[in-house]
Formats: C-alpha cells, structure tokens, sequence
C-alpha cells in the first residue's frame, strides 16, 4: 500500500505477511459497565460513551426505584411495602429488594452512578441481604 504510513506506538505490534497485508495488535482492556462495555488503552484512558449512548443501566434504574418508592412510603402515600408493590404494580419481594439499595454507602451509590462497580458485582447481590453496616457492605464488594 502506499500513501499510508503505520506506525507501532507503545505496547502495539505490527507484523507484515508475505502477501503485502498488515497485521496490528493493539493492547486493550475491555471492562463491563453495566451492560455496555468500556475501552481503556494502555495508558490508562477510557474511550468516552456517545452521548445516546448514556441511558441509565439496570443498576442505575434499580437505586431510582428504590428511592421512588421509599418516598412513598416515607409521605405517607403508602403505609408499607405491599401497598408501594400494588401501586406500582411489581412483586413486594421485588419493591422491598430496590429499597433495601437506598441503604448502600455513599461511596458505592456513587460508584453506582459512575458505572464504576467491580465486574463482578451484581444488582442481586447490592439488593439482597446487604448489610446495613457500610463498612461490611464495602467489604463484600472487595470479594
């Protein structure tokens, strides 16, 4: 090919084949933020999200929820879970895990917010049986 100039910068390699074709390896890391993955390159920045890109993930809506329907509970507009569950049409046991999310450390609800939770944390395990201590909930997160 000619016109086109490549380069190798930093940890990437390029290996040309006998037929005149260009082999390029570029090292990447691919981390899951919510159910979109991210990009970081080698030194250390992360490819930047479109902006239609930004709809909230699961976990984001889950924590909303959560506060929504603990301020129904907290004006009086519902007197317990099952009544929250009934008027927003969804199972109590599914009401009462969201509201057990506003409970969560600051650091993680940020987190949260940031799409920057460990790869191996799930929205079961931030809204099951968390417990309300925030030292112990950042401990199960380290695991």
């Amino acid at each position: 090919m000619t016109g086109i100039n490549i380069k190798a910068i930093g940890d990437a390699d390029i290996a040309t084949a006998s037929n005149g074709s260009y082999h390029v390896t570029i090292p990447i890391k691919i981390t899951r933020r919510g159910r979109r993955k991210a990009v970081t390159l080698p030194d250390g920045t992360a490819f930047k999200p479109r902006a239609w890109d930004r709809d909230p993930t699961p976990v984001q809506l889950a924590l909303a929820r959560g506060h929504q329907w603990l301020g129904l509970l907290e004006s009086g507009k519902a007197k317990n879970l099952s009544e929250v569950a009934e008027q927003v049409g969804m199972d109590r046991a599914y009401v009462s895990r969201m509201v057990n999310l506003t409970t969560l450390a600051p650091d993680i609800v940020t987190a949260i917010l940031d799409e920057a939770l460990p790869n191996h944390v799930t929205l079961f395990d931030l809204a099951s049986g968390t417990p309300l201590l925030w030292d112990e909930q950042r401990e199960l997160l380290r695991k």
